[in-house]
């Protein structure tokens, strides 16, 4: 008997659509007499079962089994009959995800006269609709000159602010799986009358937080943007950040190479010349205390799923006996125990951030020196998985990043002793291989917190490209700049004009310009004259020799260090807001939240 396929013209492609953390069933549409059997593929990778944690054939007709699906299985997944691939059906997987939003700030005070803003920011997958409730009673009607919605309801903005004003205001995000809402309460009241809301606002809320802190030459500053005000200074001079051992030169300048904000409880920040990593108590404004780690502690990662803080040491400056260390339990703010782990030749670690969908990472990724794969580790258990070889591609990695869509991992390769720079290489993490090459993309990859832009900036000749991914898993060019930077640092601003938008702030190794980019609109500019940087002699720990950091989810402005002083952006204005002088290569920066 002759084997005899046959698959229905209107269904070579099948859409489905499952809500998150629900099962799914992918059915083949082919049939015939004596059909072999069925062979999946996810991005074009052969799916093999056995591997495959959530995911397994099913039943007599091989269907595709999805236990509980996430973000990442979204995309494309492939049928054929075994030694019959040019028949083949194309599902397209869409994964619904219900809304999660955060507000800012949870309560304010306003005296009369006054503006006020209050800030919604929502995701979920199809983007959230937003609505503001005051009191329980829709505002829609209430809209005005005074009282205005900005940013498809992102921003709800009252310009001159009365008494009748106070009140909870109710920010509600929906979609069509799913809702959720919290309050923002509002405050009016004249300074005479001062109320326990407004005090304990005033005392608690503003006192600590929404800071960045730096660290320089100069010991560490506090700086509230705002007012462009150091609101504290920690000298090199002062006894917890002198070395006990050693002589005291008074002229002794810090050296850092890293800091992390673990839960705008604590600041870890490691000093590599003195081998250890002072925490610092974010409510006390001071350092809680030093602990001596590996020789040369040069970047510090925050794992928040597992409240862990890695260290990773270089031996000495020429990095000859990396070593990485673990330190649990690290919001407490006690160093209880560090792991040293057993894991050897580490050049790099990385490990995804969390986000308001993804809540919860259980992997990271080692780089060797020269090796062409990354080491996968199960975070908790501080053990390693498996390595994923780059096949075919003389691929080093040297930077990736990870989107929760689609579940991919953009991997920069070094480049190679003839110069030539090899573009960036795709992982799948649902089947932990390699998918093949970011289309001609080369550069350090950037990624933003929702995981739907990828920005990618090659040093060598200058280029941006602009990506994103989609709610089906695809990755699309949308933006390729020719610019004549060195790019250093990038940074993404929530865009104040548009919902689930973005700005891009990028600094040079070089110039003394950053470049602003709009990513709804593609406009350029250029903040011109923000002086040199840091030498890239005098930064090792990384080459990021100029730093750009933001403030948040709601943040409107951006720290960059140049040499001997610090400049702030306004985000939402895009222009420079002040310098802040005398702060020498304080390229080591944490913005703190809401304390």
């Amino acid at each position: 008997e002759v084997v005899q396929l046959t698959l229905d013209p209107d269904k070579e492609v099948s859409v489905t659509t499952v809500t998150v953390g629900l099962s799914t069933v992918l059915t083949c549409g082919i049939h015939g007499t004596l059909r072999p059997p069925i062979i999946w593929r996810r991005n074009g990778v052969i799916l093999n079962f056995l591997d495959l944690e959530d995911i397994n054939d099913f039943g007599e007709d091989n269907s595709l089994y999805i236990t509980k699906v996430t973000t990442i299985h979204m995309g494309n997944y492939t049928c054929h009959a075994y030694g019959y691939d040019d028949i083949y059906q194309t599902h397209i997987l869409q994964v619904n995800v219900p809304p999660v939003i955060r507000v800012y700030p949870e309560t304010q005070a306003q005296e009369p006269g006054v503006s006020a803003s209050l800030k919604c920011h929502a995701e979920g997958i199809p983007n959230p609709k937003i609505t503001w409730l005051k009191n329980g009673i829709d505002i829609m009607p209430k809209l005005s000159k005074q009282l205005t919605l900005i940013a498809n309801g992102s921003e709800l903005h009252i310009s001159s602010v009365r008494y009748e004003d106070t009140g909870a205001y109710t920010c509600i995000a929906k979609n069509e799986v799913g809702v959720d809402e919290d309050i923002s309460s509002l405050f009016i009241e004249d300074s005479a009358r001062k109320t326990l809301a407004n005090i304990l606002w005033r005392e608690e809320g503003l006192s600590v937080g929404n800071m960045f802190y730096v660290f320089s030459d100069d010991g560490i500053t506090i700086i509230q943007p705002r007012e462009c005000e150091i609101r504290r200074q920690i000298k090199p001079s002062e006894r917890i950040l002198t070395n006990y051992e050693s002589e005291e030169d008074p002229n002794q300048l810090c050296l850092w190479s890293s800091a992390i904000n673990v839960r705008d409880k604590y600041i870890y920040v490691s000093q590599p010349n003195q081998n250890r990593v002072l925490i610092i108590d974010i409510q006390m404004q001071k350092v809680k205390q030093t602990i001596q780690v590996d020789p040369y502690p040069a970047k510090l990662l925050y794992d928040k799923s597992h409240d862990q803080v890695w260290i990773l040491s270089w031996g000495d400056i020429n990095k000859s006996h990396p070593s990485l260390q673990v330190m649990s339990e690290a919001s407490t703010g006690e160093s209880h125990n560090i792991i040293r782990t057993d894991f050897e030749d580490v050049d790099d670690l990385f490990i995804p951030p969390t986000n308001l969908i993804i809540n919860h990472i259980r992997f990271g990724f080692i780089f060797n020196k020269s090796g062409s794969s990354i080491h996968k580790i199960d975070l908790e258990t501080v053990t390693q998985i498996k390595i994923i070889g780059f096949k075919n591609s003389s691929c080093i990695p040297k930077n990736m990043v990870y989107s929760h869509l689609g579940g991919y991992y953009f991997v920069q390769c070094k480049t190679n002793n003839s110069l030539t720079v090899l573009p960036q290489i795709i992982i799948d993490s649902v089947t932990d291989t390699v998918i093949g090459p970011n289309g001609d993309v080369t550069g350090t990859p950037y990624i933003s917190s929702d995981g739907h832009y990828l920005v990618s900036t090659d040093e060598v000749n200058g280029r941006i490209r602009v990506q994103t991914i989609t709610f089906q898993g695809e990755i699309k060019l949308i933006y390729d700049l020719q610019t004549n930077l060195q790019i250093s640092d990038v940074t993404f601003e929530s865009s104040f004009t548009e919902s689930n938008q973005y700005y891009i702030y990028a600094t040079s190794h070089l110039q003394t310009d950053v470049l602003f980019l709009e990513l709804s609109s593609g406009r350029v500019d250029m903040l011109k004259n923000l002086k040199d940087p840091v030498a890239q002699n005098d930064w090792p720990w990384n080459e990021k020799n100029r730093i750009i950091k933001g403030s948040g989810l709601f943040g409107q402005y951006i720290l960059t260090p140049a040499k001997d002083s610090l400049f702030l952006i306004n985000g939402r204005q895009s222009i420079l807001h002040c310098e802040v002088s005398g702060i020498r290569r304080g390229n080591t920066v944490v913005w703190v939240g809401e304390v």
